[in-house]
């Protein structure tokens, strides 16, 4: 059983108890103005004094439940959610490397991208709260994800996307039978409608960063990551970033284990943005934040308002966060490079991360034995229509022996 937890606003520190749905700080979101990012983003706190003498193995049997806000990890969806493979690569490219790289491969959750630990936790929450609908915006991952585990809890998804979203992300939120509705306009107009919506009818609401939870679900990656390196902190990790809520998650995580006194020191984050959807870094250090309208090739973070900018800079300025931009054609490359080199297929937004990676290494920003690791947070078939430039699918052939050979030439 969770221990107690409280909400904290994020802008002014007001507490708030635990005890039903929480959402945005009132006070701060009703100073909200236009074209900026949400004011008053939740963050959730632990009495940490109370779990001083636990051990690490100890949470980590419970599935963390210690430090996270639901009553019971039976409530959580019956799917394989987290435990994701880390591993360890010797050979990125035509060199050996003389420093570690890991990556941590969040395609093999159970729809296949890093949101699936946002959405079993808020599945979760709902389930322990008798609710049975849940909305969500979401250029694809997001409402998979949720669509995903609201069909194996028994709830139903409601899931506001742009029109333009990828066909295989579509195709996945109707097979899990969740209501799709396309949204004529871009990612933010259609996170605004849901919010809309969801005050208009009743819905829980599981938008990244509005509803708090989602940060608490990410963060997990970050105890993950402690456990698969034998309770060792590398030096870096590699992070895609479009709103800032993994971001946020993967230093949350790694604050919880400070805060225990597991770890005393928190490893550097390096923000990865596409050149661009760049909002949220290139407004770092700003008095007020200064839009762009977003155009990548990587959809799951194209985002022209980060809508949780405001945490996701105190995390980066706090901890001393690096930051760096991508091209859509490093990119491309860097998706080409991991797939022949590793075997692992992901979509540009992971590749965005490895693209961030391949640049520090480049740059000799990485030392001679440090550890580094990169998060890949969803599968390439998630987007097979961002790759086709890089392909060129062959004529059929005749079916002889001659015609083969010939083919081959060159090839083998």
């Amino acid at each position: 059983m969770s221990t107690s937890f409280t909400y904290h606003c994020s802008d002014c520190g007001k507490l708030f108890p635990a005890g039903g749905i929480v959402y945005l700080c009132p006070e701060c979101s009703a100073k909200q103005q236009p074209q900026q990012p949400p004011k008053g983003v939740m963050n959730i706190s632990y009495p940490f004094e109370a779990l001083a003498g636990i051990t690490f193995e100890q949470l980590e049997k419970t599935q963390f439940i210690d430090l996270l806000p639901i009553e019971h990890s039976a409530n959580l969806p019956f799917l394989k959610v987290g435990k994701t493979p880390l591993y360890n690569i010797s050979r990125p490219d035509e060199e050996e490397i003389d420093h570690g790289l890991y990556l941590k491969d969040d395609s093999q959750n159970p729809t296949f991208s890093f949101k699936d630990r946002a959405s079993a936790l808020v599945s979760a929450f709902a389930k322990e709260n008798d609710i049975n609908t849940i909305v969500a915006a979401s250029t694809g991952n997001a409402g998979s994800s949720l669509a995903g585990m609201c069909a194996a809890q028994g709830q139903k998804a409601i899931i506001f996307v742009p029109a333009k979203a990828p066909k295989a992300k579509l195709t996945q939120i109707l097979m899990y039978g969740a209501v799709l509705v396309p949204v004529n306009g871009n990612y933010d107009m259609a996170f605004d409608l849901s919010i809309e919506a969801s005050h208009r009818f009743g819905w829980y609401n599981r938008n990244t960063s509005y509803n708090p939870l989602t940060i608490e679900g990410k963060k997990t990656v970050s105890f993950e990551l402690f456990s698969q390196l034998n309770k060792h902190l590398p030096d870096r990790i590699f992070v895609p970033v479009g709103d800032g809520v993994i971001i946020s998650g993967v230093y949350k995580g790694f604050e919880d284990l400070l805060n225990l006194r597991f770890i005393n020191r928190i490893p550097t984050i390096v923000a990865v943005q596409a050149e661009g959807s760049s909002n949220l870094i290139d407004n770092l250090g700003n008095d007020r934040f200064t839009m762009k309208s977003a155009k990548t090739i990587a959809d799951s973070i194209s985002v022209d308002i980060p809508r949780n900018f405001r945490m996701a800079a105190q995390y980066l300025s706090n901890y001393n966060g690096e930051v760096m931009r991508v091209s859509d054609q490093e990119i491309l490359s860097a998706s080409a490079q991991l797939s022949r080199t590793t075997g692992i297929f992901t979509e540009p937004a992971a590749a965005a991360a490895f693209a961030g990676y391949l640049k520090a290494k480049s740059d000799r920003q990485l030392t001679q034995g440090s550890e580094n690791v990169v998060l890949l947070t969803g599968s390439g078939l998630k987007d097979l229509n961002a790759v086709q430039s890089l392909l060129s699918i062959p004529e059929a052939v005749s079916p002889d022996i001659e015609s083969i050979e010939k083919f081959l030439n060159g090839k083998v």
